[in-house]
């Protein structure tokens, strides 16, 4: 005979109730569970939609329990569906589509709205907040149709918010009322640290400002301050913070403070229902970060199913930013008085930051910038009250005999409490992480995020999952813990190399045979990554192996979606001649190629080639290839520098296509573009190059590590040269020197973030003779290669053997 189940209704779809539900299934819970949610999403995870919105991630990826997931727990999920009210008479709760639902027990979790400021024009049309996928869907529309933004805030969200829709493309001011930015977190030093970061990655500022008004007719299109000033956007976001979605609870009778007022078992005053989560006020706070709701979620579940549990006492608040490379930790109390004592060190070259204060001897709080390892450590000595000894002081600000050696790991994790969150975006604890290792046999962190979800969301708590897996499985740790470049091998990068220089190592085969590949013959990701590292350490003698090539590179051709190709001819420095515009749209004319796009590398695309037609096109052009699918030099953008234009100081066209015709056909680890402006009006975009380079009337100006891809960087100032000879002999060391430290696929923009625009410089500026000599090296690889296609004519008489090859 069946055993009727209590009912438990969860209100709110979000992180903290549906985390708690996990957390009630894992101990074993027997309820009939129903969940409400208003949007018409399963569990996401909100904490990543800054992700969404940059581009890095979908939606999909950061759904946290798909439908599936509802149904294999028998959960009965109503999405799109807004609870209006919980009957206690009836112990119903009700919908708004007239839909009601009998419960034994409710939980609330409704969370918190995006606070907007009641000032005049705040209705109008392209003003949205920044808490839901809604208002994600809204940012990448308006960055379609507009250009400038505004976002108004300049907390943690507000900040995410604007670097996402900075590399959307659109043109970006945080608007601030105080003069330090997330005040409520960070000391002034860590804030203009952070502000002078996001201003180098496009980000504007308009601090000290206060809005009173937003202008337009029935869209926005502008901000006024209160001292009269007005700035120009096509778009507003709302950023100034959240407020508890209470209304449910407040048209049910129970009693609401700033959120809903709760006891230290998160129950509400309403007998049966409970809240946790930004809705929820606990002993006067309410809390807008996901460890502390979790930390709530893990004391509701544990009285729910009647375990033994700890009453919940209230959080440690702790914050961690990443943006684009920006890393900030803050926990406990981050600003000094006379009552403190404050251990602090700035680096101003590695732009890092850290500062713990302390009270009696006791630490009370600590921020972080620039290098976050610390932050674990941290953020459990403040919650634990600890006392700092000189042990711990060694540890933490990195000056013990030890380093970073086995003593950290423990100061981390040994002394962590099972309950302790470790993944605060997924809510697991490290008791979960040390039973997947010792019931399991898992090794790897891959294993740890498949099994438990800890790092398959921000990746913060990384550092941490890896300290517990060092801890619990001691030295057999440090073989399994290596990352390689791909599951076929646990060698890095540097490994390879270093590898296949002593051993002399000379095809891809015989390193994976060496070096004991997983799997024999490679994958899509590591054999062109070994063929690239081949044929850099031996310039002369490597023989390219075509078959590790991308599908891109064997046909010479990009491949579009419906199995057609691009081809797309060379011109070197964005300049033609009427003949090749003739030949080429004689060509397209007779292939039937379906578009002749004009690209904003100043080339032409020629779209729509059938596979067969490919190499007929490219001897009948005969031209050279623009390397477009390759991981090389595709172009070299230029303006009509002094030749034509009357701003010009300096011959850009020349230079950029002389420039073009050296460095084209030379493999790099992933593809390469430059521009070369005549004077410093830019207007062929050197900031957002590889290598940009700006003329003026004392020589030229050269920027590196640009991008203006899906993530945007402004390029790096690098340094200035006064003639031609210069200019070639640093791009040539600049371009050897990425060649032979990048990481396969890693754009100079990221490189010249790992390696540090200092170090690049002290390397090639400050060391003439190591300057010469990466020239030369790069001169001897460039007097190795050829074009491609004048080799396979060579061999074969004709192109077509080689897609025959291919297998394509």
């Amino acid at each position: 005979m069946r055993v009727e189940r209590e009912k438990l209704v969860l209100i709110g779809n979000g992180m903290a109730g549906v985390g708690t539900i996990e957390q009630i299934l894992k101990l074993g819970g027997a309820y009939d569970i129903t969940i409400f949610g208003s949007e018409p999403h399963p569990n996401y995870n909100r904490i990543m939609l800054s992700y969404v919105l940059e581009g890095s991630k979908s939606i999909e990826d950061i759904i946290l329990n798909d439908r599936q997931w509802y149904e294999d727990n028998h959960i009965t999920l109503h999405t799109g569906t807004t609870v209006v009210r919980i009957d206690e008479d009836t112990r119903q709760v009700i919908a708004d589509n007239g839909l009601s639902v009998s419960y034994d027990k409710v939980i609330i979790a409704t969370g918190s709205n995006s606070f907007i400021l009641p000032v005049p024009g705040s209705t109008k049309e392209g003003v949205v907040g920044f808490r839901d996928i809604a208002d994600c869907d809204a940012m990448l529309a308006a960055a379609q149709q507009y250009r400038t933004a505004a976002v108004i805030g300049g907390g943690l969200l507000g900040l995410e918010a604007a670097k996402g829709l900075v590399n959307l493309g659109m043109d970006v001011t945080v608007v601030h009322l105080l003069e330090d930015l997330m005040e409520r977190q960070l000391d002034h030093t860590a804030s203009s640290m952070l502000q002078a970061e996001l201003k180098r990655q496009g980000v504007k500022f308009a601090m000290g400002k206060q809005t009173v008004e937003l202008t337009g007719e029935e869209r926005v299109n502008g901000l006024r301050f209160s001292d009269g000033t007005e700035l120009q956007a096509d778009f507003v976001v709302m950023a100034v913070g959240i407020k508890p979605n209470t209304q449910l609870a407040k048209d049910s009778g129970i009693t609401v403070n700033r959120g809903i007022v709760v006891n230290d078992y998160l129950q509400t005053s309403m007998e049966n229902v409970y809240s946790v989560g930004e809705c929820t006020e606990h002993r006067g706070t309410c809390y807008g970060l996901v460890a502390p709701l979790f930390e709530q979620g893990m004391v509701l579940a544990k009285h729910l199913v009647g375990a033994s549990t700890q009453p919940y006492e209230g959080s440690v608040v702790a914050t961690k930013l990443k943006i684009s490379g920006v890393d900030v930790f803050s926990a406990g109390e981050f600003t000094e008085t006379a009552e403190h004592t404050v251990i602090s060190a700035k680096d101003e070259w590695k732009r890092t930051y850290k500062k713990i204060l302390l009270k009696d001897n006791i630490i009370v709080g600590a921020v972080l910038f620039g290098d976050v390892t610390e932050s674990a450590s941290l953020q459990k000595l403040v919650k634990q009250g600890s006392e700092m000894t000189d042990e711990i002081y060694n540890e933490v600000m990195g000056t013990g005999c030890c380093g970073g050696g086995g003593a950290k790991q423990g100061l981390s994790v040994e002394t962590m409490a099972d309950e302790e969150i470790v993944c605060g975006c997924n809510g697991v604890t490290k008791k979960a992480i040390v039973d997947a290792v010792t019931e399991n046999g898992f090794t790897t962190v891959d294993e740890i995020k498949a099994c438990t979800g800890a790092t398959r969301s921000c990746g913060g708590c990384k550092p941490v999952v890896e300290q517990i897996l060092q801890f619990v499985l001691g030295d057999s740790f440090q073989e399994s813990a290596k990352a390689g470049i791909c599951s076929c091998t646990t060698l890095s990068r540097d490994e390879i190399v270093a590898e296949i220089t002593a051993k002399g190592l000379k095809t891809t085969k015989e390193v994976m045979n060496v070096l004991d590949w997983k799997q024999a013959e490679g994958c899509s990701k590591c054999r062109p990554a070994v063929n690239y590292y081949l044929g850099m350490i031996y310039p002369d003698t490597h023989e390219d192996e075509k078959e590790s090539r991308f599908v891109n590179e064997r046909m010479s051709a990009n491949i579009q979606k419906d199995g057609t190709f691009t081809v797309v001819p060379r011109m070197y420095g964005g300049v033609t001649t009427p003949e090749d515009l003739k030949r080429i749209a004689d060509v397209s004319i007779k292939y039937d190629v379906k578009v002749v796009k004009v690209t904003g590398g100043q080339r032409l695309d020629l779209i729509g080639v059938k596979k067969e037609d490919v190499p007929k096109v490219w001897e009948e052009l005969d031209m050279p290839s623009g390397y477009a699918y390759a991981k090389s030099l595709r172009t070299v953008k230029t303006c009509v520098g002094n030749q034509f234009c009357r701003f010009g100081t300096q011959d850009s066209m020349g230079v950029g296509a002389m420039l073009e015709r050296k460095y084209e056909r030379l493999d790099f680890p992933a593809k390469f573009k430059m521009a070369v402006n005549g004077c410093p009006r830019n207007c062929a975009e050197s900031c957002t190059k590889d290598i940009g380079i700006v003329g003026n009337d004392g020589g030229w100006e050269v920027f590196i590590g640009g991008n203006g891809g899906i993530k945007p960087r402004i390029a790096d100032a690098f340094c200035k040269v006064k003639t031609d000879e210069e200019l070639v002999e640093v791009c040539s060391a600049v371009m050897q020197y990425y060649r032979e430290t990048g990481n396969y696929l890693e754009r100079t923009s990221e490189w010249v973030e790992r390696m540090g625009l200092e170090n690049i410089q002290r390397v090639i500026m400050d060391n003439a003779e190591n300057r010469k000599e990466l020239a030369a090296r790069i001169d001897f690889a460039l007097a190795q290669v050829s074009d491609p296609w004048k080799k396979m004519l060579d061999d074969d008489n004709t192109r077509s053997a080689l897609f025959e090859k291919a297998n394509l």
